[in-house]
């Protein structure tokens, strides 16, 4: 909203300052700002509201050290991350573009579905929660929702680098050619680094292209629901999922940079995406929150962040991930999930498996997922987050490297 009223006050009345709201990085700077304060000062009352209702987490007996002295702690924390996010969205961003308006869905629909969950766990005292089969439902219908979106609105394109020019000082430069439309993305590691999604249909025929969608959609649904999936399972300790999850989004902050920029997406040979460049100030507030729930989150912990918050911060990873053509990243990037994610599928097979072969399951782990493994060979929680987020560091590190390896 102050974007378009400073943006109305520099065209109508120069006034002075106003042309600030024109730069994203500035919106950006504010908004994860205001966040941080939003998350730091309101976080609290919210805290203290979760408190009074009695909104507390119920514990089960897993034989972890410091497990039953959680019990009670407020959860739903999640709902200080999408407020302190959507507030600064709505004020600092452009919410006529469509990559904003896909990842403010985003958070309102996961968040929703996270609610639920977290309500029939609580009220209902059901500690199962919301029934796996409506969960993937939800993750699967927001799939199909950014899928299309991204697949048929014509805002959606990439600019085609299409012939080179020599300039004044006998220099070769790419010309960029029309904004296009097409299923195209990253591949890391690869010199010719472009794979279409078209190719994998239309091998069978031509004139196929047309039905790329067809491919490209169940990709999105099944990047979408195990993105979430492996936030949700993360959450398990203190700071952790917080932590690991603003890392990986200002990584791709810095994906949404380039991308968005002409000269730099030029230079990395990377697809330069018009208008992506607005996802900045999305992920600057979305930082801002997870940093300022994370005062509240870290050991020992004031509020969890419940179904609302993993759920949605798992969806909003999907989301910028595919809009800034980098999900073949996302097991790198993503790395903390994904090894939280393979070691619950691991354990369950291998224990149904031996159960079967041998009368009796066995367990590749002392127990899924893999940070209470660490929790059962008596690592103090603290240690085993901060080594985590080391991890998620190194593999940030190594996945904007990626810009340059090939």
């Amino acid at each position: 909203m102050l974007y378009y009223l400073f943006e109305y006050l520099e065209n109508q009345y120069q006034l002075p300052g106003a042309s600030l709201f024109q730069f994203q990085t500035f919106r950006a700077a504010m908004a994860v700002l205001l966040s941080l304060l939003i998350a730091m000062v309101y976080g609290k009352r919210i805290i203290l509201f979760l408190q009074k209702k009695q909104i507390g987490e119920s514990i089960r007996d897993l034989g972890l050290e410091g497990q039953k002295q959680k019990a009670g702690t407020p959860t739903m924390g999640g709902l200080i991350i999408i407020i302190s996010t959507l507030l600064p969205v709505v004020l600092f961003a452009d919410i006529n573009n469509i990559y904003i308006i896909l990842l403010i869905i985003t958070t309102i629909w996961m968040g929703v579905i996270g609610f639920i969950d977290d309500y029939i766990k609580i009220f209902r005292k059901n500690k199962k929660g919301l029934k796996g089969r409506f969960k993937i439902l939800g993750q699967v219908g927001l799939g199909l929702i950014v899928g299309s979106v991204l697949y048929f609105h014509p805002e959606v394109t990439i600019k085609e680098k299409d012939s080179t020019r020599i300039t004044e000082n006998f220099k070769v430069e790419k010309v960029f050619g029309q904004d296009t439309k097409g299923v195209r993305t990253n591949v890391p590691f690869f010199k010719d680094n472009e794979l279409d999604y078209a190719d994998f249909i239309t091998w069978a025929g031509d004139g196929l292209e047309d039905y790329a969608w067809l491919i490209f959609i169940p990709v999105v649904i099944l990047i979408v629901t195990a993105v979430s999936n492996g936030a949700n399972l993360t959450d398990g300790i203190d700071g952790l999922a917080a932590g690991s999850s603003a890392i990986i989004v200002l990584t791709l902050g810095i994906f949404a940079l380039v991308s968005g920029n002409i000269e730099f997406s030029d230079y990395l040979d990377i697809f330069y995406i018009p208008r992506v460049g607005e996802l900045l100030v999305f992920i600057a507030a979305f930082v801002g929150a997870l940093v300022g729930f994370l005062w509240y989150n870290a050991y020992p912990a004031q509020v969890f962040m419940g179904d609302t918050g993993s759920l949605t911060i798992g969806g909003v990873i999907a989301v910028i991930a595919i809009i800034v053509r980098k999900e073949l990243l996302i097991p790198l990037l993503c790395g903390i999930f994904f090894a939280e994610t393979v070691s619950v599928m691991l354990q369950v097979s291998y224990f149904k498996r031996t159960k079967k072969k041998y009368g009796e399951g066995k367990r590749l782990f002392l127990m899924a997922p893999l940070h209470h493994h660490y929790q059962k060979k008596l690592y103090h929680e603290s240690k085993i987050v901060t080594r985590f987020w080391i991890i998620g560091i190194l593999l940030a590190i190594v996945s904007i490297v990626t810009l340059k390896i090939r």
